[in-house]
This record gives C-alpha cells, structure tokens and sequence, in this order.
C-alpha cells in the first residue's frame, strides 16, 4: 500500500480519490483477516444482489467463508 501512496494524491478529482481510499480499505481489510482480497470481492459482488439485508453481514470479512467451504459445509 505504501507504493501507491505518492500516486493517489493525483486522483484525477475527489470522487475518485474517495472510491480509492474505500476499495484501499477494503483491500487491506480482508488482508488483515488472511483473506485473499481478489476471491473475497469476486464472491460478494456475485454474491450481494441475492442475499437478504439481514444477511449482509456474512459478507464482511471477518464472516466470511471462501465458496469451497461453504458447498463442502452444506453437504449432508
């Protein structure tokens, strides 16, 4: 994250430096629970138009089960 700090100060307008600052959180969000960033976000974006809104919280991070676990957990 330290490499790309000196390039966001050129954004190109607020807007973008907000979304940069929220996909950085993120990122390193789910890094600090030792989870793959880029399996994680693929499975909430398949995942978050499906799932009820008393059930986004297993979508966080620290909630979280990679798709493997989850079917693996299902079967009978």
């Amino acid at each position: 994250m330290a490499l790309g700090r000196k390039a966001w100060l050129f954004a190109g307008s607020d807007r973008g430096a907000e979304r940069a600052a929220v996909m950085a959180t993120l990122i390193m969000t789910a890094r600090l629970n030792d989870i793959d960033p880029k399996a994680w976000l693929a499975d909430v974006f398949a995942r978050i138009a499906d799932m009820p809104q008393n059930r986004l919280h297993e979508l966080l991070p620290w909630n979280w089960t990679p798709p493997a676990s989850r079917s693996s957990a299902q079967a009978p």
